[in-house]
Order: C-alpha cells, then structure tokens, then sequence
C-alpha cells in the first residue's frame, strides 16, 4: 500500500510540471495565432503569457493529471477581428493541438539524445543512475502527456478545439444550435472520461502517433 502511495507520489512530480506546461502552450498558442490573424484580445486581457495560473481550468487540469486527458481555460477569441472568420477561427483553434504535437516530437526527440548519450557514457553512481533515469523518464511523460492533449482537443465536441474547426465548415444556426448546449457536453465528456469509454480509442490514436514520431526520429544519423 506504502509502496503503490509513493509511486503515485513520485509520478505525479513527473506528470504536473508536464501538465502545465503542455496547457500553458497549448493555450497560448491560440492566443498567438489570434493574434497573428488580427485578433489582440487575448494580448489586452493578458492571456499571451507563459504563467500557467493564466491558463488553468479546475476540472480540465484534474482530468489531465488523473486520466492524461483534459482541458485549459479557453483562450478568449473575438472573430470580429478576422478577415475571413471561419478560416481564422479554425486556425486559431487548431494551433493549439499543433504546438502540442510539436513539444511532443521535440520531447521524445530529446529523450532519444539522452538514451544515446547515456548508454555511451553509463552512470558510475547510484546517484548518477538515478538522475538519468530521472531526466529519461521526464521527457517520456512530456511526449505522452503533449500527444494526449493535442489528440483529445481535435474530438470534434464543445468546448474542444476539434469543434471550432470542425464547426466553422457548419452553417451559421446549426453551429450556435450545437454551441449554446456546451456546458452540457462538457459534463458529459468528463463523463465519459470518468467510466473510461474513451480511454481505448484515445490510447490507441496516440500510441499510434508516438510510434510515427518514433519512427522519424530513429532515421536522424545522429541517433
């Protein structure tokens, strides 16, 4: 029982620094892209920064701790602002799972560095070793956890991100039809998440993505 407490313990020093920093970039990526495309809102209400405490939803942050599926604050985003709003909105939306994708290649990318140089060079410490299996073990999570993230987003329900692209290709009444009933949705996928009917599915996209970067970065010469 000690045992099983402390290797949640250990763990959760390992998936939290993860978890906010993946919702922090995921968020402020929306915000940049918004940005970019002439939306300032999330500049004026200070949502372009790196504080997580900016970013964090309760219940989306307990869900990616727990489940490794989950949420940040969205990003207000005022379309007005837009030249082309269903295209800009849609971009704006999918800049957040693609920033997690990227920190996920960059994550694992670095773990593989690692492994190489530690295999060439082995811990002559039990110290040394533990720091290694530290720093590999850090980078494992960060690449699952940003995989997980990013997939979970595109499912195209509100208030993921995969419904501000999805929606955007809907007519106007049947996107705000769908849109006013987000908050029930949102129960409803935490729901879901709860008795675990999305778990096999979603394992099984990012597993498949994981062995796709895998693949990429074992080509590199240097590794």
């Amino acid at each position: 029982m000690l045992g099983s407490l402390t290797d949640k313990l250990i763990e959760l020093l390992f998936v939290v620094p993860c978890v906010l920093f993946a919702l922090t970039i995921h968020e402020v990526s929306h915000g940049y892209m918004a940005y970019r495309l002439g939306d300032p809102t999330a500049r004026n209400m200070g949502r372009l920064t790196l504080n997580p405490m900016k970013h964090l939803d309760l219940f989306g942050t307990i869900c990616m701790i727990l489940f490794h599926f989950g949420w940040a604050r969205p990003v207000p985003i005022n379309t007005r602002y837009f030249k082309k709003p269903r295209r800009d909105t849609a971009l704006s939306a999918a800049a957040g799972p693609i920033s997690n994708f990227i920190m996920a290649f960059l994550g694992l990318l670095v773990q593989e560095i690692l492994f190489a140089i530690f295999v060439r060079h082995p811990a002559t410490s039990q110290f040394a070793y533990n720091l290694q299996y530290a720093a590999l073990t850090l980078f494992s999570y960060f690449h699952i956890l940003n995989l997980s993230l990013g997939m979970f987003n595109l499912i195209p329900v509100p208030p993921l991100d995969g419904s501000r692209i999805f929606l955007t290709f809907l007519p106007a009444k049947y996107y705000f039809g769908i849109m006013q009933y987000e908050r029930y949705i949102q129960l409803g996928l935490m729901l879901l998440l709860w008795l675990g009917f999305l778990d096999r599915p979603l394992s099984f996209l990012v597993s498949t993505l994981s062995n796709g970067m895998r693949f990429l970065v074992e080509l590199l010469p240097f590794l």
